[in-house]
């Protein structure tokens, strides 16, 4: 399935979020405490963004060094005492990648790389001076969506034109792009690479409000649309643990493919919604939409309502990707629970104006749209939908 712009919203990193992240660091096991990792050297491509702050935190919460490259546009004023370089991705505008030219480091995060052309600038540049590679993929870099539990070895996405450096009209070009810059950065350091490939990241400071919105509206109360059925898949990763997870692979030196995806266990819509329950104390009264009437009625994968994926078809398996691989790399997971506590107290401390503009979801309006629309339906056609909460 050609990737589409909901594809490109769903799983786009860095670039799709302007905001930093702070998090705190989840209290080490004994074993890890009793494992000191030796001090690194980490450079980090970008590092001002969602993804970026967060790896910051866990890095120096493991004694590395730090230093980040970025054009100095987005939250320059983070991480006061933080060696900065300032440049450009691309080596052909303004002083490109000349600040990097001679450093060595033992590692590098990218997390601010979209197409292969400058992707391979940077990786060829540092091939000499870093032993690691770690890049910050997308899930869109595979073909297709409909296989439940496919793993990295999946069928991957391809370019008509591998020069293209345009996401397209729809970001048709996203996942080709990701999936070319994967293979520039291994023809660059073969062996020394880790690809990362993230799904849905959320928690707090997900300034896109993806997920905050299904808390926010189920504490609102009332009759809320639900859509397809309690058991449909949700992937989710809680930007914390990956960020924690991508220090353990510098600190491992790990390298290869793996789908960052999570919770650990198959997670569902009912599950995210018995933790919004849990979170609000509310009592809303949910309505289950199926997909196919949702699909009928707009919510194709271009509509309002974010996340969610219908269970079937050309999406039977966007939300069901394996993550054994990671999971057997070490990366862990908090509750689900409480990434939806802590990305719902985020929301709240932002200024009033900015509650009141909520970047994703369905408005009001729409959401009673497609509840009188499921309700005549059923009127014509049986009886009401299940209600659970």
């Amino acid at each position: 399935m050609t990737p589409s712009r909901r594809q490109f919203l769903q799983f786009s990193l860095a670039a799709a979020s302007l905001a930093a992240c702070a998090p705190s660091m989840r209290a080490l096991s004994g074993e890890e405490r009793s494992s000191a990792p030796a001090k690194k050297k980490i450079l980090v491509l970008g590092g001002t963004g969602f993804l970026g702050p967060a790896f910051v935190t866990a890095a120096r919460a493991r004694g590395h060094e730090l230093t980040l490259f970025n054009r100095g546009k987005t939250r320059p004023e983070l991480f006061p005492d933080v060696e900065k370089l300032h440049g450009d991705r691309d080596p052909n505008k303004g002083e490109g990648l000349k600040a990097l030219e001679g450093r060595k480091f033992d590692a590098v995060l990218d997390t601010s790389g979209y197409y292969p052309r400058m992707v391979r600038a940077s990786a060829e540049l540092l091939a000499p001076n870093v032993g690691q590679y770690v890049y910050i993929s997308s899930v869109s870099a595979y073909a297709k969506n409909d296989t439940p539990h496919a793993d990295e070895s999946a069928e991957t996405a391809t370019l008509a034109d591998p020069t293209v450096e345009t996401m397209g009209k729809n970001f048709e070009n996203y996942g080709g792009l990701k999936r070319a810059c994967e293979e520039a950065a291994e023809k660059a350091l073969p062996g020394r690479v880790a690809n990362v490939r993230p799904g849905y990241i959320v928690g707090p400071e997900d300034r896109t409000d993806r997920y905050v919105y299904f808390p926010l509206r189920f504490e609102k109360g009332g009759e809320m649309l639900a859509p397809g059925s309690p058991s449909d898949p949700m992937q989710i990763i809680d930007v914390r643990d990956l960020a924690e997870w991508l220090v353990l692979l510098i600190e491992r030196n790990t390298t290869g493919i793996f789908n960052a995806v999570g919770p650990e266990k198959p997670w569902t819509m009912g599950e995210m919604f018995a933790a919004c329950k849990e979170v609000t104390g509310a009592n809303t009264k949910l309505t289950w939409v199926p997909g196919e009437f949702l699909l009928k009625n707009g919510e194709d994968g271009e509509g309002a309502l974010p996340i969610w994926a219908p269970a079937f078809g050309a999406y039977a398996g966007m939300h069901l990707r394996s993550n054994a691989k990671a999971v057997r790399a070490g990366l862990k997971f908090r509750s689900p629970v409480v990434t939806t506590r802590d990305a719902l107290a985020w929301f709240k401390s932002l200024p009033e104006d900015r509650q009141d503009k909520p970047r994703a979801g369905l408005t009001p309006e729409r959401e009673a749209e497609l509840l009188s629309l499921w309700a005549r339906a059923q009127g014509q056609q049986g009886p009401p939908a299940a209600q659970g909460g």
